[in-house]
């Protein structure tokens, strides 16, 4: 049975000597693999859309096992993030994480929306730090876990100070301090912040610049929940660790400054 699905490459495999095992993150079928026969020639009318981060129209052979794919239509190359190396880092763990927080075959329309608005993002050049951070906080519930930030997790209030409590996953006001001592006390700006990351959609929220400060401390709230809640460290989170660790190595690329958004 032959199948049209609007998708993006999440990754590719070589198999053999001329052929790739593509796995496809599709609107209408979830994650699927499918082999792509001599994509691995340049030759091939297969070559460029069997490319990580492509978006595009693919047509799949279906059978029992392991699908065909026959053809495909680029819609996005996202030429420009394979040509970054900071875009290609982030938006590599960015389709690491889908990948790994992505287990059967069903449709997920609202995370391949959130996807494709993230590689969007990127290719556009905005900053793929920021971007994975939206990317980041989105994918909680789909790892299982619902974050209260809207209201104090313990007695509902919605005013006065907040901190985030891992152990209560979630905001915690000033009243409620006590029942945990580990809490990480927030300004107002980095309780907005949070927020904003959590339920705005990428696509309305514009090009927000932040300082690196700012975005390390949101990233290590994060982080902390998917190490201790969901119990995953990404492959790809390795090398972003070590582009930070000797930005001498990684030069950025010369952009105006632009002040802080919060």
């Amino acid at each position: 049975m032959l199948q049209k699905v609007e998708g993006i490459v999440l990754r590719a495999s070589s198999y053999g000597e001329s052929n790739k095992i593509v796995t496809i993150f599709s609107r209408e079928l979830g994650k699927r693999a499918a082999m792509a026969r001599g994509a691995k020639k340049p030759t091939s009318r297969l070559a460029s859309i069997s490319q990580p981060f492509t978006y595009g129209y693919f047509l799949i052979q279906q059978g029992r096992g392991m699908g065909t794919l026959q053809q495909g239509e680029i819609i996005d190359s996202m030429r420009s993030i394979r040509e970054d190396i900071f875009a290609t880092a982030y938006a590599s763990f960015i389709m690491e994480l889908v990948d790994k927080l992505i287990d059967d075959e069903s449709p997920k329309p609202h995370l391949f929306e959130i996807l494709q608005q993230a590689l969007h993002a990127i290719s556009e050049e905005y900053d793929p730090e920021a971007i994975s951070l939206f990317v980041e906080w989105k994918l909680l519930p789909t790892a299982g876990i619902y974050p209260t930030l809207h209201q104090c997790t313990n007695c509902g209030a919605t005013d006065g100070e907040f901190a985030f409590s891992f152990s209560q996953i979630g905001f915690l006001c000033h009243r409620c301090f006590s029942i945990d001592p580990y809490i990480i006390r927030l300004s107002p700006s980095q309780v907005k912040l949070i927020r904003t990351f959590y339920t705005v959609p990428i696509d309305q929220v514009g090009k927000l610049t932040l300082k690196k400060e700012t975005k390390g401390f949101i990233k290590k709230i994060v982080r902390t929940i998917y190490s201790e809640q969901v119990g995953i460290r990404l492959k790809s989170q390795s090398f972003l660790d070590q582009m930070e660790k000797t930005p001498e190595f990684f030069p950025p690329k010369t952009e105006n400054p632009s002040p802080e958004e919060e």
